[in-house]
């Protein structure tokens, strides 16, 4: 016998003996044991109600591994097909539509495109309304599909058009409040040019000087008061076949007055230099236009 065996036989007879033992169960029973099977039978039915609707949402967003639904994740960025709505703001660098179709922005009330400096200052503004399209931006640039000749541009201080032909297809015309520089006015084939100021005057003026053609017609100035020629170093030059003079009144020379009241009226003569130029001599006995010797006086 081993001296463990031997300590273990002393030890039970060393102990009293109970003639009837009480004997205490260890466990979870009667209404405990039933609450924590419904907790259990519950967490597995929510496990799987959970299971479910992971697997119900990914089939519908059908979530991939390139991405969900009509977003798709590429090496270049994000590729968004069909119609999408953004209800927060996107901020993204750049947006390009497909090869095959073209990009649209549409908005119940309005589309604006903002752009920022480093800073988070607005440097300009894009604005498209129901009733307008606004631009705020220092600089505003049309260009041509090449991209180098610049068709419309405008700025605080100027307006620039750059086209090659300016044409403007309204009934009233164009309406200039100030002053207009332009090097060349043409009107159409076969169509008349008018440049009119109801109210005001129209006012010509070139350094060098202004030229008013016309190569198959007349040329008309009609005024209601007087009609001035002017010129305060040159002169004024005439170059026709017939020039006439029309609806001049006529006057009558008298070599005595007819009483000593009446003052004696003084009547000249236009006369006509060879070389052009014109100049008065007194009516009468003493006429100089028929003189060869007065002429180059004059001349």
């Amino acid at each position: 016998m081993t001296r463990e065996q031997y300590i273990l036989a002393t030890q039970q007879n060393s102990l009293p003996r109970i003639e009837n033992p009480q004997l205490y169960p260890v466990g979870i029973y009667g209404w405990r044991k039933r609450c924590l099977y419904f907790f259990v039978l519950l967490l597995l039915v929510t496990m799987i109600v959970n299971l479910a609707m992971t697997i119900w949402i990914l089939k519908v967003m059908n979530f991939t591994v390139d991405g969900m639904g009509n977003l798709r994740v590429t090496k270049k960025g994000i590729r968004l097909e069909g119609i999408s709505e953004f209800l927060l703001p996107l901020y993204v660098k750049e947006i390009h539509s497909r090869k095959d179709s073209p990009l649209v922005l549409q908005s119940d009330r309005n589309v604006t495109v903002n752009a920022r400096n480093h800073m988070g200052q607005l440097t300009g503004q894009l604005t498209v309304g129901a009733e307008a399209v606004e631009a705020q931006c220092k600089r505003f640039e049309v260009r041509a599909s090449e991209g180098e000749k610049v068709l419309f541009s405008a700025d605080e201080d100027e307006i620039i058009i750059g086209a090659d032909r300016l044409k403007v297809t309204g009934t009233e015309g164009a309406v200039f409040g100030h002053s207009v520089e332009t090097p060349h006015i043409r009107a159409e084939p076969s169509q008349d040019l008018k440049l009119e100021s109801p109210t005001r005057s129209l006012i010509m003026e070139a350094p060098k000087g202004v030229q008013v053609s016309a190569a198959a017609g007349d040329l008309k100035a009609t005024c209601r008061k007087e009609l001035h020629l002017q010129s305060t170093e040159g002169e004024i030059f005439l170059n026709a076949d017939i020039i006439r003079l029309g609806n001049l009144p006529m006057g009558s020379f008298s070599s005595s007055p007819s009483s000593s009241s009446t003052p004696r009226q003084t009547i000249y003569e236009l006369c006509v230099c060879p070389n052009g130029k014109l100049y008065l001599s007194p009516a009468g006995a003493g006429s100089t236009c028929q003189s060869t010797s007065s002429i180059c006086l004059w001349s």
